[in-house]
């Protein structure tokens, strides 16, 4: 073999094994995102409409909060003791936040995603359609008026939008179909320290904290993590004159 091929073969192989690398190095990063970091879930209900729809899956942060027993990676957490409910905790959920959480009052416990309405020590209260926390009701603004077709009946279904806007100036949207839902008149009730009071956007079609039966006041060694964005989605929806069809969830903050 001539010196020349021998070269070309030396960088040949360099560059293979450079390559190898590289790539064992994206794996390496990838399962470490996907085991310690993120996790991704998937929206089966229109409980958070406006915010989430069906078929959107959502990037969730496991770290944001620390590690429960439902967030730990790998899975260990379930390998724990049934009486382990302890956290490696640094942060805990704020209002506004949207958050993935484990409902062991189902069965078989399954993950729910709601936005955390009342932190330990809030008094929340639900009067005739309108949220009080402590007493005060947070200012909400009319957007408009949508009718779209739910999912799964395709019926026509006509909600009142606003924004709403928690203590601290934290705004997202909500649905109101009006005012008289069984779940418009609730409480009040106090939320015990090491819990949160969780609703879903979509006020009258959500299963949440107010609702019996429900999740309840969540257990924080029960949330999964904050849920940070909507990745991409499957939702699907035909245009048609007066009706919404939702759009622009992709990377937006929720």
């Amino acid at each position: 073999m001539s010196p020349l091929v021998k070269r070309l073969a030396g960088r040949a192989a360099d560059e293979v094994v450079e390559t190898g690398r590289f790539l064992v190095g994206v794996a390496a990063v990838w399962l470490g995102l996907v085991t310690f970091g993120f996790a991704a879930f998937h929206i089966p209900s229109e409980s958070m409409q406006p915010s989430l729809e069906v078929g959107d899956r959502v990037l969730v942060s496991k770290w944001a909060y620390g590690y429960s027993r439902h967030s730990l990676p790998l899975g260990v957490g379930y390998l724990l003791p049934d009486n382990w409910n302890a956290r490696l905790a640094w942060s805990e959920p704020r209002r506004g936040d949207v958050v993935v959480f484990r409902d062991e009052r189902q069965s078989p416990p399954r993950n729910l995603i709601k936005r955390v309405i009342g932190i330990g020590g809030d008094v929340i209260e639900v009067r005739d359609g309108r949220l009080y926390i402590n007493g005060e009701a947070p200012p909400r603004v009319l957007e408009d008026i949508r009718s779209f077709r739910e999912h799964p009946t395709q019926r026509v279904q006509t909600v009142t939008h606003y924004t709403e806007t928690l203590p601290l100036d934290r705004s997202h949207p909500i649905y109101e179909q009006d005012d008289n839902h069984p779940l418009d008149n609730y409480g009040p009730v106090t939320v015990l320290p090491g819990t949160v009071f969780v609703m879903g956007d979509n006020r009258d079609a959500s299963r949440d904290s107010r609702a019996s039966p429900g999740p309840g006041l969540v257990p924080l060694a029960n949330v999964v993590g904050r849920a940070e964005t909507v990745l991409f989605t499957f939702a699907r929806c035909r245009r048609e004159d007066g009706l919404h069809c939702p759009s622009g969830r992709v990377w937006q903050g929720l």
